[in-house]
């Protein structure tokens, strides 16, 4: 399937869906499901497997890495992500999460997928994106002739996201292919270095920007889908410098189905900037993927207002001992009952329990146990939940169980992705 194919079949997809988005570009399309068209390789057995790919593009060989969810069904329509590496990175370390591992794999995208999305990983030529002569799209048209002919994916919820050079590339793709991709992220864009071929269409855009990193390029692409969405123009706030936070805001005003956010951050040439933390970089604690997902997804909560959490590895709940609730009081785990000290709420990035607050002692390493403390929003007491992962944002490290019997003690360890660390909402 050539481009003009692709985009004539997304545009009448688009004109027959009717789709409808309020604020993200969440999944929550109110549309006949009769006219979401899935692609040629619904209902196929297909031949591409996990890992990498080569394919033919403008007379060379390009590559990239892909990642198909672990229970793949062949009759059920997929969301595709395609995300771009950096000046000088790889699909590798897109796809593997460079220094962060797995929990960063795909932008952090992937375990919040919870084998939900399809993944691609491009690799650009000369490790950048500079779109000579249209190349650089030619390649994803043609990536995207490859993985929908084989597998199942919904047209409508195509997306594109990238750092740096990488999220110059995901501009060229708003730009050119409006109608194919549903919605795009820019991280530290330095801009139109990849292009801008077109560039009046409308296109959900979320834009990621350190106000230490050229930030006038930043305001400028916002600014192109502020106009191009019918989006009300506003001076959108920006965190001051020293603060060490960001500042997101969803824009009023926008047409339907084509929201605009800007989530300026205190921070430089970063795509993984940790709030509290000053000049912090890192994908595993960052609060950037969690952002994207929303915005892609509409998928705010990590799970009901109240939950437990049940260890993967030993069947039971995450539990404050003794129904404590002094600070201090340690956390193990515990055959899953209804009581109070299993009974966790979000707030914020904060877990809370018999009033008080998860909490990894400062300057704790691997192995320390969690406890409970007054809440007072630091960074010891913030937590991201990544597809069954408990990450704490001071630490880096994951909740781990340390057996499977009653009464065994919950730390924070060394992100392995293993069953000890991995916990369900129930």
């Amino acid at each position: 399937m050539r481009r003009n194919t692709i985009q004539r079949r997304a545009w009448s997809l688009i004109a027959a869906a009717a789709l409808v988005l309020s604020g993200a570009v969440a999944g929550a399309a109110q549309a006949d499901p009769a006219v979401l068209a899935g692609t040629a390789g619904c209902g196929k057995a297909p031949t591409l497997r996990n890992g990498d790919q080569t394919i033919q593009s403008g007379g060379k060989s390009r590559s990239f890495i892909l990642s198909i969810p672990d229970d793949y069904d062949n009759t059920r329509q997929y969301r595709l992500v395609f995300g771009f590496h950096w000046l000088g990175g790889t699909a590798g370390q897109v796809a593997g999460g460079g220094s962060d591992g797995d929990v960063y794999a795909h932008y952090g995208l992937r375990r919040l997928a919870n084998n939900s999305t399809i993944f691609v990983a491009p690799q650009g030529l000369n490790n950048g994106w500079g779109n000579s002569g249209g190349e650089a799209v030619r390649f994803v048209d043609d990536m995207l002739s490859r993985i929908e002919n084989d597998l199942c994916v919904d047209t409508t919820q195509r997306f594109s996201l990238g750092f740096s050079y990488g999220g110059a590339m995901s501009i060229s793709l708003a730009c050119s292919r409006p109608a194919v991709f549903r919605a795009i992220v820019a991280i530290a864009s330095p801009g139109e270095i990849s292009g801008c071929d077109g560039g009046t269409a409308p296109v959900a855009f979320m834009g990621i920007h350190g106000i230490s990193d050229n930030i006038g390029s930043g305001r400028s692409q916002r600014d192109r889908w502020v106009r191009n969405n019918g989006c009300t123009a506003q001076n959108a706030p920006e965190p001051a410098r020293g603060s060490n936070t960001h500042i997101t805001t969803t824009y009023s005003g926008c047409r339907s189905g084509y929201p605009v956010v800007w989530a300026p951050f205190d921070g430089g040439h970063q795509q993984g900037p940790v709030d509290g933390c000053a000049g912090c970089e890192s994908g595993a604690r960052s609060w950037v993927k969690t952002e994207v997902w929303k915005f892609f997804t509409g998928d705010t909560t990590p799970g009901p207002t109240t939950f437990r959490l049940r260890g993967e590895s030993s069947g039971r709940c995450l539990d404050v001992s003794g129904a404590a609730t002094a600070n201090g009081s340690q956390l193990i785990t515990w055959d899953c009952h209804g009581n109070p000290n299993q009974q966790f709420t979000r707030n914020g990035q904060a877990l809370q329990v018999v009033g008080k607050c998860l909490d990894v002692p400062t300057g704790a390493g691997s192995g320390a146990r969690v406890q409970i403390w007054d809440c007072h929003g630091g960074t010891n007491q913030s937590w991201t939940l990544d597809g069954g992962t408990v990450t704490s944002v001071h630490t880096g490290l994951c909740l781990t169980s340390g057996g499977t019997a009653n009464g065994a003690a919950v730390t924070v360890a060394t992100c392995r992705g293993s069953a000890d660390q991995r916990w369900a909402t129930a």
